[in-house]
């Protein structure tokens, strides 16, 4: 019936390029679908950023999986490189996080005194200071300098990602829509378009569609914008970071500015007030931003959890569905950790302890849906 693999991965985007290039770079006979191309989804709109100590500083689950992630990266990079001889700017350039007030000054002098203790390298500036670390900055209260994070241009990491799959001995299809995942005796039929594949394992990394490709606990899209400027004023060495808009700059003279968090659905349109929005932040943040060039804007729908932890494990009612998605803004941050826990659980039939805590079915709405609904995507 159609044709057979060890395991399907529903979804090209970083998530699902990395999970398919770990899986068969382990050995497992692997499918990779997606409707459109590879990395067209909330990927092709991340800027990148590679920083858990902003992103989760608090503990808690998502803390302990993107620290555990960033710890994998080096590695990560350096066998993705090799494996695809294709170019990767990756760089761990540290973040400045600014402080425009009293009061978020007090936050991060709080948050670096908590961080040195449990052994983060954390450093916090005044004002004066981080001007002299980056003199395009407006002159804030102060600033958390974090010297660990950085940023990886995600473009380049999915080109190198889907070389990598490939020279494993993966198998991608692109502008393959999913639109049944149909459980048998030995496992799944999945169909798309006018393919069927056969295979024990099926893995949802289909982002914002994955509720409506395989059912499964809800995961709700939130559009984020995210601006590409050609930079003409001061340079920018660190990825800078405020309670407004977050600043990556990249090699060729180009920096990213992001993002804009809107509950739109699936709409993934840019919008002159999400540009405004955006360019407006960049320029209280860094004022010569004025003067720089407009290059472009994107959309993407970055796909959310209830609880912001991602959905990472076993399906409760068909354990030959496995789910990896519901990163939200954390998909390229937690690429390296996500394949890995989802290659250990398919390949060994071993449960990292955290997975107790990205379980799909830890959601009030369980795991109840036996395919995908009417219209789905993936």
């Amino acid at each position: 019936m159609g044709q057979q693999w060890d395991a399907v991965v529903v979804g090209a985007g970083i998530i699902g390029l990395a999970v398919g290039r770990e899986l068969a770079r382990r050995g497992a006979r692997t499918v990779i679908l997606d409707e459109r191309t590879t990395g067209s989804g909330a990927t092709q709109a991340s800027a990148g950023v590679l920083a858990p100590y902003i992103e989760a500083p608090d503990g808690g689950a998502l803390h302990e999986l993107t620290v555990r992630s960033l710890l994998l990266y080096d590695r990560f990079i350096e066998e993705v490189r090799q494996d695809s001889a294709v170019p990767v700017e990756y760089r761990r350039t540290g973040t400045l996080e600014v402080a425009g007030c009293a009061a978020a000054a007090e936050r991060l002098t709080v948050l670096g005194a908590s961080l040195r203790l449990a052994g983060v390298d954390a450093v916090w500036v005044d004002g004066a200071e981080a001007v002299r670390l980056e003199p395009a900055l407006a002159r804030p209260e102060g600033a958390l300098l974090l010297e660990t994070h950085g940023y990886v241009r995600v473009a380049q990491l999915v080109a190198a990602l889907r070389g990598a799959a490939l020279q494993h001995g993966a198998t991608v299809f692109e502008h393959r829509k999913v639109v049944g995942i149909a459980p048998r005796a030995e496992g799944f039929v999945v169909t798309a378009g006018d393919e069927t594949h056969t295979s024990t394992t099926v893995v949802v990394a289909a982002g914002s569609w994955s509720e409506l490709v395989a059912g499964g606990p809800p995961v709700t899209p939130v559009r984020g914008q995210l601006l590409q400027l050609h930079w003409k004023g001061p340079p920018v060495t660190r990825v800078l970071w405020s309670d407004s808009c977050y600043v990556v700059p990249w090699l060729d003279g180009t920096v990213l500015v992001g993002a804009t968090v809107e509950h739109a659905g699936f709409d993934q349109r840019t919008t002159l007030a999400g540009v405004r929005g955006l360019a407006d932040a960049a320029c209280h943040l860094m004022p010569s931003a004025t003067d720089a060039t407009f290059v472009g804007a994107r959309a993407g729908l970055r796909p959310s959890t209830a609880d912001g932890v991602p959905l990472i494990g076993r399906s409760a009612r068909h354990p030959g569905l496995v789910y990896a998605t519901g990163h939200y803004r954390n998909g390229v941050l937690l690429a390296p950790l996500t394949a890995t826990l989802i290659a250990d659980l398919v390949i060994d039939d071993h449960s990292d302890p955290v997975l107790a805590r990205t379980a799909p079915d830890r959601h009030p709405h369980g795991d109840t849906q036996e395919g995908p609904r009417p219209g789905a995507a993936a």
